[in-house]
């Protein structure tokens, strides 16, 4: 089995969500007691987060970078990014330890889109992760899909219950209605699926809450970890 190096704590609930689903699907695809080879570093999401409020991205990057590094020295033989909006720094992280893979979340979502017959997708995220062009421009100019995003208020009102809710474990049924509405609109323009473009959104909604085939990036994403981890 190769050994992953996860770059988490962005937030922690999210990470934690990544290290349950990778193990369990080691242990659906091995069986018995198997679970996966992991290294995780975890930073303080304060840290991260005031750099991103600040534009600070070559800083994070600095940062990741260097944390997937000594993960390379510590025997990981793949990087994961357990979060989309530090997706925003994936080329950073990727220059710092090549030739070992870093798995683009972007990937694999788009993979299961493609799957599923879906052309055009709704994206949810943080207002980096919908307004600016590294997640939005990859799903479209490398996998050729159609993406839309919240109009605002709605992007605010996505971005605002990530930070101030989600990633501070707080889960409101408020909050899950405002977003079903969210994700009407989105289909009231002409989306075939939601993408949860937010590891956290995926504590707030589950497929039965959406009207439209919907697509979990952290899941996928540590499925397509775990399928690395046991490939020759």
């Amino acid at each position: 089995m190769r050994r992953l190096g996860l770059l988490g704590g962005m937030s922690w609930e999210s990470s934690v969500e990544y290290e349950r689903l990778i193990n369990e699907a080691v242990r659906d695809r091995v069986g018995g007691v198997a679970s996966a080879d992991l290294l995780v570093r975890s930073f303080d999401f304060s840290v991260i987060e005031a750099l991103q409020a600040a534009g600070r991205w070559d800083d994070a990057g600095v940062l990741l970078a260097d944390a997937a590094g000594h993960l390379v020295l510590g025997g990981a033989e793949g990087i994961v990014i357990c979060t989309n909006t530090m997706h925003r720094v994936y080329d950073q992280v990727a220059a710092a330890v090549a030739p070992v893979p870093v798995l683009h979340i972007a990937d694999p979502t788009a993979a299961a889109i493609e799957a599923a017959g879906v052309r055009s997708v709704g994206l949810l995220g943080t207002r980096f992760t919908m307004e600016q062009g590294f997640y939005v421009d990859r799903l479209r100019e490398r996998h050729g899909l159609e993406v839309l995003v919240p109009d605002e208020p709605d992007r605010t009102l996505v971005h605002d219950v990530i930070y101030d809710e989600l990633v501070q474990g707080v889960l409101s049924p408020s909050s899950r209605a405002a977003f079903q509405s969210v994700v009407g609109r989105l289909v009231d323009r002409g989306t075939e699926g939601i993408v949860a473009g937010c590891t956290e959104i995926e504590l707030l909604l589950a497929p039965a809450d959406v009207p439209v085939p919907w697509f979990p990036t952290t899941r996928l994403h540590a499925d397509a970890a775990a399928a690395f981890a046991l490939s020759d």
